[in-house]
């Protein structure tokens, strides 16, 4: 297949783009270049004939959204909205990378594809938006909703939990913010999978089972060899962020696992990871 992938610069699209590479051709799209947010995009994708398209660019700074929510919804919303148009003009199927933040955290179990979405920061809503115009403009979909991506490119969680430890000593981390840690390497893996089905849908891909941001800060350390670095508990309260997020958001994969594709547990995760980091990403103490 030829498969176009928007935000191929970005954290997940470096990762994606290798593996697909094994199988198909990879067309790959991203600023400055190519901006979602401009209606060329319709032409660029029309001219590079897609069988389908991966669209993972996205704003994703959390808090930008809620400063700037404009901005937001012109990234996330209308942008979908135009590859899904592009998707629709060039007959391609479309993949969206969709957040675990469209529901609102009350729900004390995993959420399922079916439960019912309600956004409460304006990152999750204009995510939420994106998937409701692929839904509405397309028939050929899949929604893959994803949570608390960390991988070997760019920055994320696991890599600032490192750095502050040791540039800090010590670390401040909230105990009610619980959600699914995902590496990039497996969701990738999983989505290669998915491509190849044709069983369109929404779908929940994360890594298996869930954590506190503290206990995850927590592990991190412990695997990275800096278990002696002490870590405070505190409430979301005691931390002063823009946006607010879900407290309870992990993500049950329940459509993916009928068709076989599962992910392994994050703590696994987590320690293939740093193990693929390699020497700089652990310490001896």
């Amino acid at each position: 297949m030829r498969i176009a992938v928007t935000g191929i610069k970005g954290q997940l699209g470096r990762t994606l783009a290798p593996l697909l590479e094994r199988e198909h051709t990879v067309l790959g799209l991203d600023l400055p270049e190519d901006d979602i947010t401009n209606l060329n995009i319709l032409d660029t994708l029309q001219r590079l004939a897609p069988d389908l398209v991966v669209h993972a660019a996205a704003m994703t700074h959390v808090d930008g959204c809620a400063v700037d929510p404009d901005a937001a919804y012109r990234a996330n919303a209308l942008g979908t909205r135009n590859v899904a148009l592009a998707c629709q003009r060039a007959n391609a199927v479309m993949m969206y990378l969709s957040t675990n933040e469209v529901f609102d955290g009350a729900k004390d179990a995993p959420y399922l594809e079916f439960d019912e979405t309600r956004p409460i920061n304006p990152y999750a809503a204009s995510k939420l938006a994106g998937e409701r115009f692929v839904q509405s403009l397309l028939n050929r979909y899949y929604i893959v909703r994803t949570a608390w991506l960390f991988g070997c490119e760019g920055a994320n969680f696991v890599t600032r939990i490192t750095q502050l430890a040791d540039q800090l000593g010590e670390l401040r981390v909230v105990t009610d913010e619980i959600g699914s840690p995902t590496y990039a390497r497996d969701l990738a893996e999983a989505l290669c999978r998915l491509i190849k089905t044709d069983v369109w849908g929404v779908y929940h891909l994360t890594n298996s089972g869930g954590c506190s941001r503290y206990d995850f800060a927590r592990r991190i350390l412990e695997l990275s060899g800096r278990s002696g670095v002490p870590v405070t508990p505190i409430t979301s309260s005691e931390f002063q962020r823009s946006s607010c997020p879900p407290r309870y958001s992990c993500l049950r994969n329940f459509c993916a696992a009928s068709l076989g594709i599962t992910l392994r547990s994050w703590e696994e995760a987590l320690a293939a990871y740093l193990l693929e980091m390699g020497p700089h990403a652990t310490r001896t103490e």
